[in-house]
């Protein structure tokens, strides 16, 4: 069976439903950029250097975990709702917290903006976040037309600043040199 269908080539989508729609719908915009997150954390992973030791084998559990998440999301936005039942939305969040403290307090304070390079992995997280936040304000924007299950606009949020940190984290265990900006 082959991949194409050709029932995208006039400009319209089916949702799960069966609902056709434009593919610049919003919901089509949402699973999309959810999508393309899940495939920056791919090379994310695949950066991470191949050594086996707790730091990276932790960043790895925990970008294999969102994986997982986003596909229940992109699932969600492309109109199967109960699929957001599947994942604990506030625990996950909650856990985000202190994934981010505990990183944090492993890595020297951050006082000034810095440029967002580093490593590879740490870069493509860096990626991650810019696109986590894409996802936020087009998933804000559907909210606006229709009602999105508010557990999920606060783990979209906390998810951006875990790429933030997972991304210092990288390039720390790395031993990449934060370049701060300066004015």
């Amino acid at each position: 069976m082959p991949i194409y269908t050709k029932t995208g080539d006039r400009g319209k989508t089916s949702l799960f439903s069966g609902k056709r729609v434009w593919k610049h719908d919003l919901r089509v915009e949402a699973y999309g950029t959810v999508d393309e997150l899940n495939t920056i954390l791919g090379l994310a992973l695949a950066a991470l250097p191949h050594k086996k030791n707790k730091q990276i084998a932790y960043l790895r559990d925990l970008i294999l975990e969102v994986q997982k998440s986003l596909f229940y999301i992109g699932s969600y936005f492309a109109d199967l709702p109960d699929t957001l039942e599947e994942i604990d939305l506030i625990g996950k969040t909650n856990r985000f917290e202190k994934e981010i403290d505990l990183m944090t307090n492993k890595m020297p304070k951050l006082a000034n903006f810095i440029f967002l390079d580093g490593g590879l992995a740490g870069s493509f997280l860096q990626n991650a976040r810019a696109i986590a936040r894409r996802a936020e304000r087009q998933i804000v924007k559907l909210s606006k037309k229709e009602k999105i299950d508010v557990r999920l606009l606060k783990y979209i949020n906390r998810l951006s600043d875990l790429f933030f940190t997972m991304a210092r984290y990288a390039n720390h265990i790395e031993g990449k040199k934060e370049r701060i900006w300066e004015r």
